[in-house]
């Protein structure tokens, strides 16, 4: 499935950071397990890791994504 990007200028701002607060955190927690399984070599803790800091990271993301666009606004 490919991204209409036609479709995504006409999103609002609000709606734009959501799409790549999530898109960004999807392939940023693939790592960080990926990492911490080859670190710890156990599925178990590496699922564990990437399921609290999908969390935590899609939040602080989206509210720095916020302050910029504010930021810029001025």
């Amino acid at each position: 499935m490919f991204i209409d990007a036609v479709k995504i200028k006409q999103l609002n701002d609000t709606k734009v950071s959501l799409l790549k607060t999530f898109t960004w955190r999807c392939l940023g927690t693939l790592d960080t397990m990926l990492i911490s399984y080859l670190l710890t070599g156990k599925l178990d803790i590496a699922l564990s890791i990437g399921g609290i800091e999908v969390v935590t990271k899609m939040l602080l993301y989206y509210l720095h994504e916020r302050a910029w666009i504010k930021l810029l606004k001025r």
